[in-house]
């Protein structure tokens, strides 16, 4: 199998490419490695047999053309996650989240028709819950421009199934963490920089009362389930969530990371203005619909996935604090 990830040397990217190379696969990585957004270039395998990196922008048709020639699975996996930032800059979101899945997708009708194209989109298409757990079934009603411009993206994908007859598939990931995640900003969510207050014994802050409650999911669960459905039977152009095995508030979480690092304490302060307009309060979701796809769901607990991430940024700290990724991101 010959498999391309856009954004292969980001946070869920490395992961997934270190999946599909134990798998016996050979890998094209295409990142364009984007200040603040988590891509580096010590994240591709040690090993590089079998492993291609090209460092160009999933935007650029002439980039990804080439790139996908002979692909079976395209893992379309760049993008831009903030949500903050959706809000501050919508038109660089919009060129990340938008465009460059748009591109992957005529790349892929042009040169390899019968790849199978796995998106990663998020938890935030849903907004703020109606029911709990979020099933698929949900209303798609996002608070913030990232949300509105993945939900473009997933109709595109459903567009290009329809229209084209391309295998497409959109996952809706939820909060994901573990190693090689962005801990050097607050930009790309609350988990990292969690990992990050706790590891320079600093308060972690969480806002309001702390009682909003999500599902976890470790960062090499979510590439195995990403794995999977790239060889899975699914309905072209459907949509399921990845859902995490571990339920728990964030007061909760904090608490939690905090006793299995040994230190850390937590502090509660009101929300920003900025963050109080896109909060959405509870969100758990149900992965039950991939689960009866796949046969498998994901296994890592809350607690082992905290040790494991603690223990990889405590080796690898000054990596991930001092150097590009706390660059401004455009």
């Amino acid at each position: 199998m010959h498999c391309v990830v856009t954004g292969g040397l980001g946070f869920i990217g490395s992961a997934l490419v270190r999946r599909a190379v134990a798998g016996g696969a050979t890998v094209t990585i295409v990142d364009n490695l984007l200040g603040g957004c988590g891509g580096r270039r010590e994240h591709a395998p040690a090993d590089t047999a079998g492993v291609d990196v090209v460092i160009g922008d999933a935007r650029d048709r002439t980039v990804m053309g080439p790139a996908v020639e002979g692909a079976d699975v395209v893992f379309s996996l760049a993008g831009k996650v903030s949500h903050i930032e959706s809000m501050t800059d919508p038109l660089a979101d919009l060129e990340h989240n938008v465009r460059a899945p748009l591109v992957t997708l005529e790349a892929v009708r042009s040169a390899c028709p019968n790849a199978t194209v796995v998106f990663a989109s998020t938890r935030q298409v849903y907004g703020t819950p109606e029911f709990l757990p979020v099933t698929e079934a949900h209303p798609l009603r996002p608070v913030d421009v990232n949300g509105v411009h993945k939900v473009a993206a997933e109709h595109l994908h459903g567009v290009y199934a329809k229209a084209y007859g391309l295998r497409t598939v959109n996952v809706r990931l939820t909060n994901i963490y573990g190693p090689r995640q962005v801990i050097a900003h607050d930009r790309h969510g609350f988990i990292g920089w969690f990992v990050r207050l706790v590891l320079e014994d600093r308060p972690i802050t969480v806002f309001g009362d702390g009682a909003q409650r999500r599902d976890f999911c470790f960062v090499n669960d979510a590439a195995e389930g990403l794995w999977r459905i790239g060889q899975a039977p699914f309905a072209a152009g459907e949509a399921y969530n990845l859902a995490g095995p571990a339920v728990a508030s964030l007061a909760e979480l904090a608490g939690r990371m905090c006793a299995v690092a040994g230190r850390g304490r937590v502090q509660m302060v009101p929300f920003p203005p900025e963050k109080q307009a896109i909060a959405v309060g509870d969100c758990v979701t149900a992965g039950d619909r991939l689960a009866a796809l796949l046969g498998w769901r994901p296994t890592v607990g809350l607690d082992e996935g905290l040790a494991a991430t603690l223990a990889y940024f405590q080796e690898h700290f000054h990596q991930y604090t001092t150097t590009g990724d706390d660059s401004p991101v455009r």
